[in-house]
């Protein structure tokens, strides 16, 4: 008779653990019981491209708005182009539908919210929002810092409309970036190394002198006014953030992530502020990346001195926060080849034998729930540390273990793991040649 090895022990103790995912209203129960009171739940992904993270996760906060009165969806995604989606699932924008409204993602890479599980979710959530009073309705938030010049704009916007005055300094202040043609990074390389100087005092200048007049924006017109404005602050603070984040790219990964997600984190604190001040107190659905949302103390980033939002969220908030990743074996997904390149339709290679994915991949179950919060014998199981897998924006199947693994201690990283065995690549609402042709054959040896 074989003996029992250590894998043995922790695949029983997962397949006793695991939830079966079957496609029904009640799959989510055990999770809507674990986030119980929780005023945040954050919801990961594996890869910026999976169809089915991005169902499931609009499927789950459907239900955390429903059922547990969650007030705000926020994203890993601009500012400037989610709050025009804010605008109109809460009924104050002029266009027409969700597309529209989805109009601002033009940067690379648009499918990770050009999509059509997106688009189905927006247009759901003005719909549902459509029912409620005004003070009530759910908004859509962007937390990331890349849109350096469209929140430079939207600040003049803002305050050509309030203060024409303002807008004037504003415009000079900013006009520090000009000579770039709106190009961050060339702004970065040339503040970084001395070829220009920085526009730092500047931009705080003009953030300062946007919180100084507060007061009197703010309270012109009511609750929109306040919405208006706190929108214009958010942007003034991401040009701060944003001209800090680019001089930093050049001088290593860890400073540039570290601002990136701080930023972020700080801007979901401020959103609840924002949402607190209003009596409408703050429960927001967080969407993005597993390498943001699972705490990075459980992971090789802790080595190498990088933070992150789950990490920060965790520290802040406590048990109020529920941490929750995705995990897939095998499947499609959609991605580039290259920063800028076009989304194509790949085929994800099956999960390296020394990874969580392989191990799930094992159970009787193809799809499933674990929770780990309050499950010692499986959180005993999983403490790791063994590899998982992380797709972005570009996926290169031929490097696959240097690219996409890393280690981490999942019980410790996550309160709860879903599993989807084989998963389909995301449909972005533009149509690529590349796309259109995809799912390439597995050509690569396994043992990359």
């Amino acid at each position: 008779m074989a003996a029992v090895t250590d894998i043995d022990l922790i695949g029983t103790a997962i397949e006793e653990a695991a939830q079966p995912i079957a496609g029904t209203f009640s799959d989510y129960d055990p999770l809507l019981n674990l986030i119980g009171d929780a005023r945040f739940c954050l919801l990961g992904e594996a890869s910026h491209g999976t169809y089915d993270f991005y169902r499931e996760r609009a499927e789950i906060t459907k239900r955390l708005i429903k059922e547990k009165g969650f007030t705000a969806v926020a994203v890993e995604a601009d500012w400037p182009d989610a709050f025009r989606v804010n605008r109109y699932v809460r009924g104050f924008s002029d266009d027409k539908n969700a597309n529209e409204a989805l109009g601002g993602f033009k940067r690379f890479p648009t499918w990770m919210w050009r999509n059509t599980v997106v688009l189905d979710f927006v247009e759901w959530l003005r719909k549902y929002n459509s029912s409620l009073p005004t003070s009530a309705r759910v908004g859509f938030y962007g937390l990331d810092l890349y849109s350096l010049y469209a929140s430079i704009e939207a600040v003049l916007n803002y305050l050509n409309k309030i203060d024409p005055e303002a807008a004037k300094r504003a415009r000079y202040r900013y006009s520090c970036f000009e000579h770039f043609g709106e190009d961050s990074q060339a702004y970065g390389y040339a503040a970084t190394f001395g070829m220009d100087e920085t526009c730092e005092n500047k931009v705080i200048s003009q953030l300062l002198e946007i919180r100084r007049r507060a007061a009197d924006y703010a309270s012109r017109d009511g609750h929109v006014a306040r919405d208006e404005f706190f929108f214009a602050e958010q942007n003034a603070r991401l040009v701060l953030n944003a001209e800090r984040y680019y001089r930093t790219m050049f001088r290593g990964r860890v400073e540039s992530w570290n601002l990136r997600d701080s930023h972020m984190a700080e801007t979901l604190d401020a959103l609840v502020t924002h949402l607190d001040s209003q009596k409408q107190q703050a429960k927001i659905a967080v969407w993005e990346h597993n390498s943001h949302l699972g705490d990075a103390r459980a992971t090789y980033m802790a080595d190498y001195g990088e933070l992150n939002v789950g990490q920060l969220v965790r520290e802040k908030y406590g048990h109020e926060a529920i941490l929750i990743g995705f995990t897939t074996y095998a499947g499609t997904v959609t991605a580039a080849s290259d920063w800028d390149g076009s989304a194509e339709r790949k085929r994800v290679r099956p999960a390296l034998k020394e990874s969580y994915e392989a191990l799930f991949h094992e159970t009787d179950s193809a799809n499933f729930l674990l929770t780990l919060r309050d499950n010692k014998r499986v959180s005993i199981a999983l403490q790791g540390p063994r590899l998982e897998r992380a797709i972005g924006v570009i996926y290169l199947p031929q490097t696959e273990r240097q690219s996409h693994y890393f280690e981490a201690r999942l019980a410790q990283q996550f309160d709860a793991v879903i599993h989807f065995d084989e998963t389909h690549a995301l449909e972005p609402l533009e149509r690529y040649p590349a796309w259109e042709s995809g799912e390439p054959p597995e050509t690569f040896p396994t043992g990359v």
